[in-house]
């Protein structure tokens, strides 16, 4: 995923007898046996109040970072360096877009609703990922984004395929199959600039220089200060922990950065034949924690996008809900009236094009 679980803002506490309230040892008992079995939870099954506003902060903040995410690159359509690579960043563009969608349709089957997150985003209530508060300052930036931003987002996602939450476990799995395209996307626009001038393979290198450690701190803080990480796996949220997910991750990427030909920015990091795993510098907290209390290069900047968009785009809404109630009001029953299909005796003959016709 693209976010580390911070605060947002929860609903009014519901009523005992609603569903998600704590207060009934024997559906308590039957959730925690569906745990235990492996069984997803569904939207309409019952479930704590805590596992519910949970999963609300984490998927909603995932939306939101796929949202705020669009923006960085966004910036480099119109000024990608050939035809093909621009087709490519819009549709990659597009795809961030859809994810945001599907999680913010599985937050809303927890019974929060998508102007509730709009506004604990646009209020700075919500968090999104820290990543997207740097800045994409060369065309390289857009690939070392591909390969190890989205890298990292892969190996937090994946294991999300397996959360306990129907919904969402379910959004996921296209999600992974579109991030994973992106990465070699990425990869594939360095590989070709590394194979370029040396000009390009010096803008190569200094994206990897500035990108590398904000994608490590991706995974969240160490197991150790994670105030969710715990809770989160004994609910199935949360299958992998922050630091083991991080070592995975540079185990995968080390490799790759030698076939690129670009040296990772850490004197630290080398491998151990014992341990079979790479071993690593010290991440720099104190920019990760600025970076999440809205001090990175950016936060202002990305917010202020999503806030103009949406205040942009109220006609738009308006204009929607104006359409809405009028069709409400001409087919109070809910339904709309359908066009029967032409039958074969009334449609008509469709011949087929002769040579020359357009």
């Amino acid at each position: 995923m693209y976010t580390q679980s911070m605060d947002l803002p929860q609903k009014k506490e519901q009523s005992a007898s609603a569903p998600g309230a704590p207060e009934n040892p024997e559906y308590q008992r039957e959730f925690d046996a569906r745990l235990a079995q492996g069984e997803f939870i569904e939207a309409k099954d019952w479930m704590p109040e805590a596992y519910r506003k949970t999963l609300i902060r984490q998927i909603s903040q995932h939306a939101h970072s796929e949202i705020v995410g669009m923006l960085p690159e966004g910036n480099w359509i119109t000024r990608a360096p050939t035809l093909k690579r621009k087709a490519i960043l819009l549709a990659k563009v597009q795809d961030e877009g859809g994810h945001g969608l599907y999680l913010y349709s599985a937050a809303e089957t927890l019974g929060i609703s998508r102007d509730e997150m709009f506004e604990a985003l646009h209020t700075g209530k919500a968090k999104y990922s820290s990543i997207f508060n740097y800045p994409t300052l060369t065309w390289a930036d857009i690939g070392v984004i591909g390969w190890l931003v989205d890298g990292a987002a892969i190996m937090n996602q994946i294991p999300l395929c397996r959360c306990s939450y129907g919904p969402y476990a379910r959004a996921m799995v296209r999600i992974c199959k579109e991030e994973s395209f992106h990465q070699r996307q990425g990869f594939d626009l360095l590989m070709t600039m590394m194979q370029g001038t040396n000009e390009q393979r010096v803008m190569v290198q200094d994206a990897v220089n500035r990108w590398w450690w904000p994608s490590l701190m991706m995974f969240g803080p160490h197991d150790s200060e994670s105030t969710h990480s715990e809770r989160g796996k004994q609910w199935g949220i949360k299958r992998i922990s922050n630091d083991d997910l991080r070592q995975k991750f540079v185990d995968a990427t080390a490799p790759q950065a030698d076939i690129l030909g670009v040296t990772l920015p850490d004197p630290n990091l080398k491998w151990n034949e014992k341990q079979e795993r790479y071993e690593f510098g010290n991440i720099d907290w104190d920019e990760f924690w600025n970076v999440v209390n809205g001090n990175g290069h950016c936060n202002r900047e990305r917010l202020a996008a999503r806030v103009s968009a949406w205040q942009d785009g109220e006609w738009v809404r308006e204009a929607a809900l104006a359409h809405a109630n009028k069709r409400a009001a001409k087919h109070p029953d809910g339904r709309v009236g359908e066009q029967a299909a032409p039958s074969m005796e009334t449609a008509p003959m469709q011949t087929a094009p002769t040579a020359g016709s357009t």
